[in-house]
């Protein structure tokens, strides 16, 4: 209380300093809570109504902070979104752009790296100049090297003798003539290609004497042949047809040789003449018996010793069929190898030396000495004592049933119809040939007549008598076709005929087949086989085969084809040179003009070495020792051997043995021109490709506006006379392979399978290899054929739509294979690819090989 009176009391006179202080204290704390409410209270309504009221002056939808919907609410997310990819979009524009700086300057590198290339490229260009220019250089100085070492040589002036010169010194005696005392051989020059000049018969008398159907077939022949011609003067050989005559008996011998020598080129004594009395019958006369021919050749089917001049005569076939070729449907199949009669043998032996032809009484008239030993009774127990026996089945007779054909003296007459004698053989393993029982007839018709029967219906011959001349025996080797047993050796003949074993046998027979479709089976072959023996015996090369002229279709070629890749695209193979080759040819075969005769009993099925010989050629029927390569790469080159190896080895290496080598293609079509452009570029780029040949298959040609593609090969388009599946192996002379890839316009192979094919083709060059397979059989059950084209384990041959051939078999399926398959091809529109696998199969005796195609 007296605290509180002292200070009341003692601040009396400070008390309106006190006062001031508290009013000045609640004014501020009054200011200070009036600011602060107009702030928290005036300024947001202010701003809220200015807002407001600058919404409502805008347009509607330019609103930034008035009320919005639930809509524009999104859209200002979505502004948000926008502003966002727009930062990540300049963040990576401005990555790009670093990265397109720093390509600009790899790029700028680049450039200078791809100068400094070109600069490179044109010094080996200049380089590679400099190279072809001293590789030509030494080319050509090693040409005149060789030009130094060589002597000069040109072709020899032919010089002709006069036309009644026989410039030959006479023989002592007609009997003593061979080919170098009674053959002038100044009108055969080597490079005279074998001028052969044919007598018209029917301008002399004897023709009219002639039988029709021999003249005929002869003349026909003569017409075709290549080797004859009209010019006698510049004739190499001459020949006449001087038999068989229709009435043997009309034309005395005296009367014959006068005309030989009234011939107007027989120049005295009738050397380089060849006459040729051609037997259609077995009991054929010998017309030439009592004939001087002077230095003239004699081709015939009998012979006497004494007539018989070794190395110069011919013993030919009988002319059987004349006007015809024989019919190979009713020819029996070569298997089974045994037949029901392991051999037969029918005939009627004549036992007076005299016959009912008129040289019997000169033949007994020219016998000198004791009778030769008659070995025939022999004989006759001998098989009579086989038959009886029963160890085989047999069938020897030795009386005829009927007639007996008319035969010469000591000969064993023919029975029967030769139908009823084919039909013996047909069931015979072997035919028993029995020579005549005097050695001095080395060779008769009849003789003859059952060699060819059993050649043609695969009967193999089993000749009894050593003695005997067979047709063309000193050029054919007929130990491969018959057997040659002495007579004296009869009691051996059946047990030597058990020894053969099967394969021997089947090859025995397909020999014997062969010579006679060759050398016996056509008045054609009879003819060119005579001029082929004296082409051989005087050393003259034969004229080369033709070749099909190709009449080529202009047309224009367009760009640059590109490459498929599924057919070019290969993995890691090496296909081959990577850049496309020039065209190169196979070499040429030029037959050696000192051509002798060393080999001249080489065989084509047993031919030593690794070199295969062929049977025949497709010109003439040349003989197996001939063998000749034809044309343009028409020969075979050694079969085998190459650079081969396996897997990776194999793929890399060409295979073969031969270091370079391309392949021609062989494409037909028939107006499909979208499906053959597709085909042609398809081969661009592909490997050791000569060049394409297109067989136009259409009489109607390509259309003018057609653009052929560019892939880097020559592309022959070939015309054809008409439409035919043969016109597919035609030997086009366009074609200068010897291998050739046959391919159809709408075939797809690639690159690596065209390549591994022709690898394996030049491992085996006489075989067809190709790529699709086929099957074909006997059917038993039904006797069919059976055909099977469904994909098989089991394969007999390869389609020839894709397929690797040499261009041999080109000739031999167009020259020299029967005309009836190919009609047969032209009627069926189809079966060539059948046809050519049977060809080459038959020759060789070998399959096709096929190859798998890359899956």
């Amino acid at each position: 209380m007296t605290g509180y009176t002292m200070l009341r009391n003692g601040g009396a006179g400070n008390g309106g300093q006190t006062c001031m202080l508290r009013w000045s204290n609640r004014i501020r704390l009054t200011w200070l809570s009036f600011t602060l409410f107009i702030i928290l209270v005036f300024f947001p309504l202010i701003a809220h109504y200015y807002l407001t009221t600058l919404d409502e002056a805008d347009e509607a939808g330019k609103r930034i902070f008035g009320p919005r919907a639930g809509s524009e609410l999104c859209e200002v997310k979505h502004v948000l979104d926008l502003c966002r990819i727009r930062e990540s979009v300049s963040e990576e524009l401005l990555q790009l752009e670093a990265k397109r700086q720093e390509l600009n300057s790899e790029i700028a590198k680049l450039n200078l790296k791809i100068e400094a290339c070109k600069k490179s490229i044109e010094n080996a260009k200049q380089d590679l100049l400099q190279l072809k220019n001293v590789i030509s250089q030494t080319e050509h100085s090693y040409k005149e090297l060789m030009a130094q070492n060589q002597p000069k040589l040109s072709l020899p002036i032919r010089l002709l003798p006069e036309k009644d010169d026989a410039g030959l010194p006479p023989p002592k005696a007609q009997r003593g003539c061979r080919l170098h005392n009674c053959f002038d051989y100044s009108r055969c020059p080597l490079t005279s290609g074998f001028p052969v000049y044919v007598y018209d018969s029917d301008q002399f008398a004897f023709g009219s004497y002639l039988d029709p159907l021999v003249k005929q077939a002869f003349q026909a022949t003569a017409r075709a042949n290549v080797y004859v011609t009209d010019n006698a003067d510049i004739a190499c050989l001459y020949v006449i047809l001087v038999g068989e005559m229709q009435e043997p008996a009309v034309l005395r011998p005296a009367d014959l040789e006068k005309q030989l020598l009234s011939l107007p080129h027989w120049r005295t004594d009738g050397h380089n003449h060849v006459i040729i009395s051609l037997s259609r019958k077995s009991d054929t006369q010998n017309l030439l018996y009592n004939v001087s021919t002077g230095r003239a050749m004699v081709a015939q089917s009998t012979f006497y010793a004494a007539q018989y001049r070794p190395g110069f005569d011919l013993v030919v076939s009988p002319l059987v069929h004349a006007m015809s070729e024989p019919n190979f449907m009713e020819i029996p199949p070569q298997v089974p190898v045994k037949r029901k009669y392991l051999f037969t043998f029918q005939g009627e032996k004549i036992e007076s030396l005299r016959s009912s032809l008129q040289e019997a009484r000169s033949f007994e008239e020219e016998m000198e000495g004791d009778p030769p030993a008659d070995y025939d009774d022999r004989i006759i127990a001998t098989l009579k004592a086989v038959q009886d026996s029963k160890l085989d089945q047999v069938l020897v007779e030795f009386t005829c049933k009927s007639q007996p054909r008319a035969s010469l003296p000591t000969e064993w007459a023919l029975c029967g119809e030769r139908e009823d004698r084919l039909e013996l053989l047909k069931l015979s393993t072997f035919a028993l040939i029995i020579t005549p029982g005097d050695p001095r007839l080395l060779v008769s018709s009849g003789c003859a007549t059952r060699l060819f029967e059993a050649l043609e219906v695969g009967a193999v011959p089993v000749v009894l008598g050593e003695h005997v001349q067979l047709p063309y025996q000193d050029v054919l080797q007929w130990s491969e076709a018959a057997l040659v047993v002495p007579k004296p050796r009869v009691t051996e003949v059946h047990f030597l005929l058990r020894s053969l074993s099967d394969s021997d046998l089947l090859a025995m027979r397909r020999q014997g087949r062969f010579l006679w479709e060759t050398y016996f089976s056509t008045t054609d072959s009879i003819f060119s086989t005579v001029l082929a023996v004296i082409r051989t015996r005087i050393q003259i090369p034969a004229a080369p085969i033709r070749e099909e002229a190709a009449a080529e279709i202009p047309h224009r070629s367009g760009k640059a084809a590109g490459t498929d890749p599924n057919m070019a695209d290969t993995g890691d193979l090496d296909l081959g040179p990577v850049e496309t080759e020039p065209p190169y040819a196979s070499p040429k075969y030029l037959r050696n003009f000192t051509l002798t005769v060393t080999d001249l009993y080489r065989s084509w099925n047993s031919a030593p070495g690794p070199f295969h010989l062929f049977p025949h050629t497709p010109f003439d029927p040349v003989l197996p020792s001939e063998a000749k390569f034809l044309g343009s790469g028409t020969g075979f080159r050694p079969i085998g051997g190459g650079a081969g190896g396996s897997g990776k080895e194999f793929q890399a290496a060409l295979g073969g043995n031969v270091p370079r080598e391309q392949f021609t293609v062989v494409m037909l079509t028939y107006e499909r021109e979208e499906v053959l452009m597709n085909s042609l570029e398809r081969l661009n780029g592909l490997p050791y490709l000569n060049k394409v040949v297109v067989v136009w298959n259409s009489p109607k040609l390509p259309s003018e506006d057609l653009v052929w593609p560019d892939i880097g090969v020559p592309i022959m388009v070939v015309r054809t006379e008409k439409n035919s599946l043969n016109n597919r192996f035609l030997p086009w002379n366009e074609i200068e392979t010897e291998a050739i890839l046959s391919i159809d316009d709408d075939a797809h192979l690639r690159h690596d399978e065209i390549m591994f094919g022709f690898r394996v083709w030049r491992e085996a060059r006489d075989r067809i290899v190709g790529f699709p397979g086929r099957y074909h059989a006997w059917d038993i059950p039904h006797q069919s054929w059976l055909y099977n084209s469904n994909y098989s384990c089991e394969l007999s041959m390869v389609l020839t739509g894709a397929a690797f051939f040499h261009k041999y078999y080109a000739y031999l399926y167009s020259y020299v294979m029967p005309q009836a398959i190919r009609d047969m091809v032209d009627e069926y529109i189809n079966c060539e690819d059948i046809a050519m696998n049977f060809l080459v199969s038959h020759i060789t005796r070998k399959p096709p090989i096929k190859c798998g195609m890359r899956r």
